[in-house]
């Protein structure tokens, strides 16, 4: 009797993670999906440093890149444009980055880091702040690539097959037991 109250149990957690997990992923689905291809870069940068700005796939000539943290730029389809950062940008805020291709937007955030940009040993410009080394990157960012917050898909799925696994161990030893 314990084994099918135990296996009853199992099936219903089972049921439910399946119910619940595509909704936790409906969720991390990018709300913000153009027909184009857009990018800013470096994510994160220093007060007075300069970004990278691209964008692909628009049909008309030019894409319009707006935000209140840089001058609006103007991009020509298939060339990549730069942008430099207000000096006075608050440091530890996000900022929102529109494309506009004929009316249709996209969105994406720029990071304003601690301190001033310095210069690099060969003079050129760094999106560093004073003081700061690269270090290795390692682990998964969950908001790092595309400003998103909370679970990634990697996250949920590890996190259902550890339920999963601990219900059929619990199905297991419950039958020794009986």
């Amino acid at each position: 009797m314990r084994a099918i109250r135990a296996a009853s149990a199992a099936l219903l957690s089972a049921v439910a993670v399946v119910t619940v997990a595509p909704l936790a992923l409906a969720d991390e689905v990018d709300r913000n999906i153009t027909s184009f291809g857009f990018s800013v870069t470096p994510a994160t940068i220093a007060p007075g440093g300069t970004v990278t700005l691209t964008s692909d796939g628009c049909e008309v000539p030019s894409v319009t890149v707006t935000s209140g943290v840089f001058d609006t730029v103007t991009l020509t389809e298939g060339r990549s444009g730069n942008a430099t950062v207000d000096v006075d940008a608050k440091a530890g805020t996000q900022y929102e980055i529109t494309f506009d291709c004929k009316g249709e937007r996209g969105t994406t955030t720029l990071t304003i880091a601690q301190g001033e940009p310095r210069p690099k040993p060969d003079g050129q410009d760094t999106d560093l702040p004073a003081g700061a080394h690269k270090g290795v990157k390692a682990g998964f960012g969950t908001a790092s690539a595309t400003g998103s917050e909370g679970l990634g898909t990697t996250e949920v799925v590890t996190g259902a097959l550890l339920i999963a696994g601990a219900l059929g161990a619990a199905v297991a030893l419950t039958r020794r037991r009986a």
